[in-house]
C-alpha cells in the first residue's frame, strides 16, 4: 500500500470509535507496514486520524486488478 490508498478497516477500534468496514485513506507511511489513515465525513471534515498496521486495513480497488499467471 501506498500514500493516497483507500483502505477500509478490517477490524473493529472501539476505543477511537471506529469500526470494521469504515474507509480511509493513507495520508502517510511509516514503515511498509505502518500508516497513517485519515477518516474523512461526507463534508470533507476528519473525524479520525490514527496510525494503523497493514493487518487492521485492506485496500479498496475502483477498477479491474490485472490479471496475475
Amino acid at each position: 500500500m501506498k500514500l493516497l490508498d483507500v483502505v477500509a478497516l478490517t477490524e473493529d477500534l472501539p476505543k477511537f470509535n471506529l469500526y470494521k468496514g469504515q474507509v480511509g485513506t493513507i495520508v502517510e507511511v511509516y514503515e511498509p507496514d505502518v500508516f497513517e489513515v485519515e477518516f474523512v465525513d461526507l463534508q470533507g471534515k476528519t473525524y479520525a486520524l490514527e496510525t494503523l498496521s497493514i493487518n487492521q486495513v485492506m485496500q479498496l480497488h475502483y477498477q479491474p486488478l490485472p490479471q496475475t499467471v
